[in-house]
C-alpha cells in the first residue's frame, strides 16, 4: 500500500501515487501541500463528518427507522463530497499550479494525477 497526496492508502501498483512528483519541501522535513494553510479547517470539518459516522453507527445501534439512517448517510456521503472536491481544488490552485510553472513534464503527470482522482470521485 502506499499513501497518496491525500492521505488516502492506495494499492501499491496503483497509477498515480508512483508517478507523482515528490512534493515541495517546507524546510522542517515535511511536504508541503496545498491544503497546509486551511489545515485547521480541514481537520475540524473532517471531525463533524467523523461525528456524523459516529452518530450513523449509534443510530443502527438504536434500531432508528431505516429511512432516517439513509438520511444521515446521504448527508455524510455529501459532507465528504465537499470536503474532497475543496481538497482537489486546493491540488490544482497549488500542486498543478506549480507544476505549470516549472514546465516540463511534471506538468502532464500533475494533470494526468488530477484527471485520475477526479474519476475516481465521480464513480463514487
Amino acid at each position: 500500500m502506499t499513501t497518496t497526496e491525500a492521505g488516502a492508502t492506495a494499492p501499491s501498483g496503483s497509477a498515480g501515487a508512483q508517478d507523482a512528483a515528490p512534493p515541495e519541501n517546507a524546510g522542517d522535513g515535511h511536504a508541503t501541500y496545498g491544503y497546509h494553510h486551511q489545515k485547521d479547517e480541514h481537520l475540524k470539518r473532517l471531525r463533524r463528518i467523523e461525528g456524523q459516522i459516529r452518530g450513523l453507527q449509534r443510530m443502527v445501534d438504536e434500531d432508528t427507522y431505516c429511512i432516517d439512517i439513509l438520511t444521515q448517510v446521504s448527508a455524510s456521503t455529501k459532507a465528504l463530497q465537499s470536503f474532497a472536491l475543496q481538497l482537489l481544488e486546493e491540488h490544482l490552485r497549488h500542486c498543478v499550479a506549480d507544476a505549470a510553472v516549472k514546465g516540463g513534464a511534471e506538468i502532464d503527470a500533475k494533470v494526468e494525477e488530477a484527471t485520475k482522482a477526479i474519476g475516481r470521485l465521480l464513480r463514487t
